[in-house]
């Protein structure tokens, strides 16, 4: 056990940093603590090593609050509600509803605002669920920690177990293995500590804590050994250590204090583009309507209602409610199927737009644990002697110097070894690993080996072989041959042996020397099992990885070279920091694996990345990944990653598999399809209407169609369309990334609007022609007109649901789709209504039986047209 005096660091080591100055919680206010050692901290804080007084304590309780993280603020009802009213569509929708209202038509403006309302409801209820589902998965933190306190100035120090909740600035604790750290901390004591920091930096390697005499100035806080932070756990060791943080002011909770302003997803992107040029449209369309009326024939604003029903003609009235029930039965889906939770439903339109998917190398590509790779001896050469040798001393240690368990790397080599060879030597002594000499050393009895005993020392390739016997030029050589190793993406540790008098005086370290180098242990990563598979998805879904890791560039590489994916020339973060946004963004598109990656690098490669026109998403579960999973397009995070990140990912997987991240992308693309189908059906079909009715508007005495038939033609159409939600897609329509694109939807909807719009003239012609034959005149002349479009209108809208939707090959052994049976009822509906009872209620009469022949042939030609538009639109590569 050593204390060392040691200063808290500043500037860019400050574990606050220069923005939290004001959150300094010594007694008397902000504090400044460059440059003070363990001493000066203690008599800052008012305290010392054996802790505070109670009463002192109770006080600062007090004064300073409970060492609580504060908790994140659910979002309420209204705020859910009046969120999703800021959806474009939803809010125009809103408007024509108020205006139809203006005008008395109650009938458009009930459909409409209960659309708007069935809309709302059905977004807020899912993000509530997912929020619900998200809280169940929290797990909880320290709920205890040792602390030295007394009852009077002059007691003497007691160990108590206290509620972390109590803990405050200057409290004395003490860790042990298996602790989770309560507070930040600053050690003054240490013996062998090791911290697992992965909810703070997701890397999984526990790292060396230990006091220092100086501070060092580089390095992150994070990089700090004498600094400890709420959210780690002790892996081994023990230390003692003072409190300077708690509760709100910790490092952990300073990540808690808001999401931060995100950029606009894939999502909100395209959906906002398309909907301010329909806007637009529907905004000019009834000033146009009731001039163009009043111009040349005279009507004034008795044609308002029918300028209204045109307007909302041309709205997508079923967006909102489409575009959520289709996410939200995605969503539904991936929780049962495959535990995987998608809190904010436009992220699953937003995964299914994924290009890129920014991830670690730990726990996805490879598992938490090393496994042993090879045994080499001094010259590069196989040599199992090597790692007999290393499993002695890493069995011996953990049985002599009273571990709780053996370290990944040493559980790798008794794991490779079995327990027979160590067993067949004698325990001595050992000395544990020490984060300062960094190896370890057992002192074992050799069979036949009278008055000796045998030193086994295993480490750091340094560590050792200064500790060894040899020239400058043999040393040279051997840290040439190690570094060779690792740059091919291997851990070494160095084994050496020394041969030492039997004595009963105990070993130290001072023993450790004059050693003789018998090799190294090289170890590699174990990968994950489902990681190639999962890698093999992503490229035939046209999902470009890019690893961003803080670990070493070769074993980055050698991770990604044993799964199948090509590293190509490994970038260091640090290469980065001089480069503008534009050359970044074209390194990040060139580049598969970024190593020595920071969290503020993380961000700025995937801000780059976004720049570069590519949709995002990032796998973290860190403190450190937060900077990463606010600038991707979709967060995602597994289930027992770091509390503050699960509520700032958009995406929370039951479990860290790069599998349920494939299913997920497929679930987000079909979602997607499916929205973009609907999207350029009913805008092309919508526009065809609409440019057909206002020309005929202007040809016609009267009205080509009176705004109630209007309003039961869109009802009848919307209510088909919902079964884009539940559409089954071929395979083959979910191999790209799917992106509502603005240009490319309104280039097709003009296209096939066009077309619409064509054979609805034509159907004018043959109504004017069967009409005439039939002689029918008068008001029975306008109602059969009005019929005879109704019926037109709805069978060319069942023929571009069933020849306009992607997709459109069943999948093997699929039953029927919904979309066959809504467009077939769609056209049953269209030659049915106008005959029944409620036809004359809508002021539509029976047909002349001369006019179903000659609409056939019209819709024959239309069918032909639409295929052939179809193949061209196709081949020309502007689908989706």
């Amino acid at each position: 056990m050593t204390s060392v005096p040691e200063a808290v660091t500043a500037g860019s080591t400050d574990p606050a940093g220069p923005g939290e100055q004001e959150a300094r919680q010594a007694p008397g206010g902000p504090q400044s603590w460059s440059g003070l050692t363990s001493l000066q901290v203690l008599r800052q804080l008012d305290s010392g090593p054996r802790g505070l007084v109670e009463a002192e304590a109770g006080e600062r309780l007090a004064r300073f609050g409970e060492n609580t993280v504060p908790p994140w603020r659910t979002v309420s009802w209204p705020r859910r509600l009046g969120g999703s009213l800021r959806d474009p569509f939803t809010a125009v929708l809103l408007c024509l509803g108020l205006v139809s209202a203006a005008v008395s038509a109650w009938g458009t403006a009930g459909v409409i605002l209960s659309l708007v309302v069935v809309s709302c409801v059905l977004r807020a209820g899912g993000e509530r669920r997912a929020d619900r589902s998200v809280a169940e998965l929290r797990k909880l933190v320290a709920t205890t920690a040792t602390v030295l306190r007394r009852t009077a100035e002059d007691g003497a120090p007691r160990s108590r177990e206290l509620p972390v909740t109590e803990l405050v600035p200057g409290d004395v604790i003490r860790l042990a293995p298996g602790d989770l750290v309560p507070a930040d901390v600053r050690l003054l004591r240490a013996s062998g500590l090791t911290v697992h920091q992965a909810p703070l930096t997701g890397e999984s390697a526990p790292v060396a804590k230990h006091p220092v005499d100086v501070p060092e100035p580089e390095g992150g806080p994070f990089d700090q050994p004498q600094l400890c932070f709420q959210g780690s756990s002790v892996a081994s060791g023990s230390g003692t250590a003072v409190v300077v943080r708690t509760g709100a002011h910790t490092r952990f909770a300073a990540t808690r204090t808001g999401p931060g302003r995100r950029a606009a997803s894939a999502f909100d992107q395209s959906v906002h583009g398309i909907s301010w040029v329909l806007i637009r449209f529907m905004l000019l369309t009834p000033p146009l309507v009731l001039m163009a009326n009043a111009a040349l024939r005279g009507r004034g604003f008795e044609t308002l209602p029918f300028a209204v029903a045109v307007a909302v003609g041309l709205t997508p009235e079923m967006l909102p409610v489409i575009v959520t029930t289709t996410l939200a039965r995605g969503a539904s889906l991936l929780a049962r199927d495959h535990r995987v939770i998608v809190k904010r439903l436009p992220a699953l339109h937003d995964l299914g737009a994924v290009d890129v998917l920014c991830l670690d190398k730990t726990g996805t590509l490879t598992q938490d644990r090393p496994v042993l790779h090879r045994a080499l001896d001094a010259w590069g050469r196989p040599d199992t002697e090597v790692l007999r040798w290393a499993g002695v001393n890493a069995w011996w240690t953990l049985q002599l110097a009273d571990l709780p368990a053996p370290d990944a790397l040493d559980e790798a080599i008794l794991d490779a070894v079995g327990e027979d060879a160590p067993s067949a030597y004698e325990g001595v002594a050992a000395l544990p690993f020490d984060p300062v000499r960094r190896l370890s050393t057992a002192v074992v009895r050799r069979p036949g080996r009278l008055g000796l005993h045998t030193m086994v020392v295993k480490g750091a390739v340094e560590a050792v072989i200064e500790r060894c016997a040899l020239a400058e030029d043999e040393r040279a050589r051997l840290l040439a041959l190690a570094a060779r190793e690792a740059h091919g993406g291997l851990r070494l540790l160095a084994v050496a042996t020394a041969e030492r008098p039997a004595r009963s005086r105990a070993f130290t370290t001072a023993d450790e020397r004059g050693l003789t180098l018998l090799g190294f242990v090289a170890l590699r990563d174990t990968l994950a099992p489902t990681a190639a598979d999962a890698l093999e998805v992503f490229a035939d879904r046209g999902v470009a990885v890019k690893i961003l890791t803080g670990d070493h560039p070769g074993t980055a590489a050698r991770a990604c070279r044993d799964l199948g994916l090509d590293p190509g020339a490994v970038l260091c973060a640090d290469t980065i920091e001089g480069v503008t946004d534009d050359e970044l963004a074209d390194l990040a598109r060139r580049t598969t694996v970024f190593a020595r990656c920071a969290p503020e690098h993380k961000a700025r490669i995937i801000s780059a990345l976004r720049a570069g026109g590519h949709t995002t998403g990032f796998l973290g579960d860190g403190v450190n990944d937060l900077p990463a999973l606010r600038a991707a397009d979709v967060g995602i995070c597994p289930r027992d990653a770091v509390d503050v990140a699960r509520e700032s990912a958009d995406v929370v997987l039951a479990e860290k598999d790069l599998t349920a991240i494939a299913h997920a992308i497929t679930s987000g693309r079909h979602s997607s399809v499916n929205i973009a189908t609907y999207l350029r059906i009913t805008l092309s079909s919508n526009l065809g209407n609409v440019i057909a009715m206002l020309a005929t508007g202007l040809m016609l005495p009267f009205l080509p169609m009176l705004p109630s038939q209007i309003l039961v033609q869109n009802l009848c159409f919307d209510a088909a369309q919902l079964a884009f939600a539940f559409d089954r897609l071929h395979p083959s329509a979910l191999r790209r990334p799917t992106v509502l694109q603005p240009r490319r939807i309104l280039r097709f909807i003009t296209g096939f609007g066009l077309l619409g719009a064509a054979a609805d003239l034509a159907t004018f012609g043959v109504l004017a022609f069967a009409l005439h034959d039939a002689g029918g005149t008068g008001g029975t002349g306008e109602a059969a007109f009005h019929a005879g479009w109704f019926t037109e209108n709805l069978l060319t809208q069942a023929l571009v649901m069933l020849l306009l939707r992607t997709g459109r090959r069943p999948a093997p052994g699929a039953p029927v789709s919904p979309v066959r049976r809504a467009a077939a009822g769609l056209a049953v509906i269209g030659i049915l209504l106008p005959l029944s009872p409620l036809g004359p209620l809508l002021g539509m009469t029976a047909l002349p039986p001369l006019y179903y022949p000659l609409l056939g042939a019209v819709l024959a030609l239309y069918t032909v047209a639409l295929r052939i538009n179809r193949s061209r639109y196709e081949k020309a590569g502007t689908g989706r």
